[in-house]
């Protein structure tokens, strides 16, 4: 492949051409040469008029769902919905069928994007079969490629299960993500826990339930670190899925405190409120649940001030027979892949440049991916976008429409990923 883009705006704080209108000459999956009016030669010319470029996105939460569901979404289609949401690399949960719990699964995963446009990135199950009772073989899991550790949709309830996480991974240098609920407090509970949920009758889902696991893990965290003097300088403990005033608070005086931790929060979680749900829509119907505007104000403030590390879009697929039917007996979860940018432009208050600090530095650094940096001899992994562009969300790539924005008219637009050689632009 040998590409020229012209008049694109670079967007990389790390780059001396961050900010600047310049040509890209890509040659053999690499960046040749960055410039002005570059010589195109036999290559491929893209007019990068009105465009930004960045370093290619990763997405920290992604339901697979293959093996076993490929009714739902399976390893192609996921990658061709990551692809038009301009993400270049995916980190997938473990709770397919089988669980991402032995090598040979994670190695079907793995194997299956070699060299592709999107890479997928594994994630491996804490315990057999996700269900929070026996330990994985996770030293070989992570020697295998394993690119964090968690029971995904399940969040870790046994207290000494998470303490010997902790103690086990530190030191692998791998990283445990976890998302805070207590389920005891969440049981049968179909939306937050407020005045809207009393008016419609649904039992709710507490706040308090996401803030006492997060204050239990918390704890665990420090606790194991004093025990052991590893180095703490990547987080150790990922909070996915932020959604309640108190849980940023933690975050923030945990990290305050020199704590190894960081977090990331749904992009879809920032565009609606719980009085939302009145109309019984199952697309709505999310876990964790959309809270009040309180919370999302500190959702919104996390993500400003850096406690917040990273915007994901929990792409959760579910087929028809799993959402239309009566709200409690609905599944949780949206798609997300291709609207996570254009929710983050929207709703979530921040410039693009810290947008995309969200979908690209922080992510890499959070999972220990090599930096990526728009330079002459990089890599070309690459997400091209326009902020201000609107466009109607007619089509979705993903096998699964469960999502409340088809026929919606967004703002910010993905327009073409390069990775591993291999490109694709969209209109």
């Amino acid at each position: 492949m040998k590409l020229l883009v012209s008049s694109v705006r670079v967007i990389d704080k790390k780059s001396p051409f961050d900010g600047q209108v310049k040509d890209i000459l890509i040659e053999d999956g690499k960046i040749k040469q960055i410039g002005d009016s570059l010589d195109a030669g036999n290559a491929q010319v893209i007019d990068g008029t009105g465009l930004h470029v960045s370093a290619g996105w990763v997405d920290m939460r992604v339901q697979g769902r293959d093996p076993g569901f490929e009714h739902k979404e399976d390893l192609h289609s996921v990658r061709v919905a990551a692809a038009h949401g301009g993400f270049t690399e995916i980190v997938l949960l473990p709770n397919t069928q089988p669980v991402v719990d032995t090598k040979d699964t994670l190695n079907y995963i793995r194997h299956s994007s070699f060299g592709g446009l999107v890479t997928l990135h594994p994630a491996a199950a804490v315990t057999k079969k996700a269900d929070g009772v026996d330990f994985t073989e996770m030293m070989d899991l992570h020697q295998a490629g394993a690119i964090a550790f968690t029971d995904g949709e399940n969040p870790v309830q046994n207290a000494d299960l998470l303490l010997k996480t902790i103690l086990y991974l530190r030191p692998l240098n791998a990283l445990l993500i976890n998302r805070p609920e207590d389920r005891e407090l969440t049981l049968y509970g179909q939306m937050h826990e407020g005045v809207t949920s009393t008016l419609v009758g649904m039992k709710g889902m507490p706040a308090l339930a996401e803030e006492m696991m997060l204050i239990r893990d918390l704890k665990l965290l420090e606790y194991a670190l004093e025990k052991n003097t590893y180095d703490t300088s990547a987080p150790v403990l990922h909070v996915s899925l932020l959604s309640t005033v108190r849980g940023v608070e933690l975050i923030r005086e945990a990290k305050a405190k020199g704590l190894p931790v960081s977090a990331d929060i749904a992009a879809h979680q920032l565009a609606f409120e719980d009085k939302d749900l009145i109309g019984f829509d199952t697309n709505l119907k999310v876990n964790p649940p959309f809270r009040s505007p309180e919370d999302n104000a500190a959702l919104r403030q996390g993500l400003a001030d850096g406690t917040i590390d990273a915007i994901v879009s929990d792409h959760n697929p579910h087929d028809e027979e799993s959402k239309n039917l009566e709200f409690d007996h609905a599944d949780f979860g949206i798609t997300g892949l291709e609207t996570a940018f254009a929710l983050a432009v929207m709703h979530s208050g921040l410039v693009v440049e810290d947008i995309v600090e969200k979908l690209t530095t922080q992510p890499r650094r959070v999972l220990r991916l090599p930096e990526i940096s728009i330079a002459e001899g990089a890599a070309a992994n690459l997400t091209f976008f326009d902020p201000n562009a609107e466009w109607v969300f007619g089509r979705s790539y993903s096998k699964s429409k469960n999502t409340p924005f088809l026929g919606q008219t967004l703002r910010g637009k993905v327009r073409g990923v390069i990775n591993n050689g291999k490109q694709e632009w969209f209109q």
